[in-house]
């Protein structure tokens, strides 16, 4: 459904938790290094639990690489609380990559800079200076699924209108 990338992650729990939401909405998970623990690290895989089998995920050597592999560089979008236009202003389409950087950085200004059109962020409106990366994570793949199930609920609308009507 959608592409969830992970620039060099530090926490395996962050993760772990990421993956187990993946896989429960159907996204995929990329991996770029480097990572900040093993992929065999036990609190990777006890917070993914078992799941971490079944999940489709890739790994990358490094950002330059996975973004030679983005088929359409525009549907990849960039979480960032430097960025200004809100997450929910994106028209999400099946297949765009939400982007998300280390947790004690975020996405690099380099990054930033060279994706600024494409950078979003999550409003924050108490005295914190971010939200835990997997809530992150969590919070932008259902706006882009219900974004989804709108649309799929509109064109169905149309169609039973559309049979109606003739």
């Amino acid at each position: 459904m959608f592409n969830i990338v992970l620039v060099e992650p530090e926490i395996p729990n962050n993760t772990g938790n990421i993956g187990r939401t993946c896989l429960g909405t159907g996204c995929k998970l990329h991996l770029i290094d480097p990572l900040g623990f093993e992929i065999s690290d036990t609190k990777l895989k006890r917070a993914g639990l078992d799941y971490w089998e079944k999940l489709s995920w890739n790994r990358y050597a490094s950002f330059k690489v996975w973004e030679s592999s983005v088929p359409d560089p525009k549907r990849a979008f960039f979480f960032s609380k430097k960025a200004s236009r809100p997450y929910y202003e994106v028209n999400y389409q099946q297949g765009d990559w939400l982007v998300f950087g280390k947790e004690t950085k975020g996405l690099s200004d380099e990054i930033l800079s060279q994706h600024g059109a494409q950078a979003i962020q999550i409003p924050m409106y108490g005295p914190i200076r971010s939200l835990n990366l997997s809530n992150a994570v969590a919070v932008a793949v259902y706006e882009a699924l219900r974004q989804q199930e709108v649309q799929k609920n509109r064109q169905g609308h149309l169609s039973q209108e559309k049979s109606l009507s003739v």
